[in-house]
């Protein structure tokens, strides 16, 4: 049952743990399966955190304050979640909202600036981004002028 439910992506321990619980497991059988599982390697918190912060960053493009809250529900430490956040550089984050907010400016050939401005904040916050990403990413684009 707890290798079935690893089989289709990789799980952190909460989830796991979560998985066994929904299908009635008592939590000294749960906690003893799952501490088997971690001493075979097959779960592993602290690598789980950091395949699954790349993966979110660089295909969904969502920043590293949307990634911890993903982690934090699927039980994963904070150390992991910070281990795993500290991969994922400044440049790199920037480059992400970047990439988003020029995909999403192709798209909005005909209308006015401020209607620009308006939807590349509005995306950029709800992909997590703070207000100083945001700023920069607008002054590239050269919107905050207009």
């Amino acid at each position: 049952m707890a290798l079935n439910a690893l089989v289709t992506r990789a799980k952190s321990k909460g989830e796991l743990l979560a998985h066994l619980k929904t299908r009635g497991v008592e939590d000294d059988v749960a906690q003893a399966i799952i501490f088997r599982l971690q001493e075979a390697g097959l779960v592993n918190d602290e690598e789980f955190a950091k395949a699954w912060a790349q993966s979110r960053h660089n295909h969904k493009k969502i920043s590293k304050r949307i990634i911890a809250g993903e982690l934090r529900q699927k039980g994963v430490m904070q150390s992991a979640i910070d281990e795993a956040l500290d991969e994922i550089d400044d440049d790199s984050e920037y480059r992400s909202a970047f990439d988003l907010a020029f995909k999403k400016y192709n798209t909005m050939s005909r209308l006015e600036p401020e209607v620009h401005v308006r939807r590349i904040q509005s995306l950029l916050q709800r992909k997590g981004f703070g207000f100083g990403i945001i700023t920069q990413v607008l002054k590239e684009l050269d919107l905050l002028n207009h």
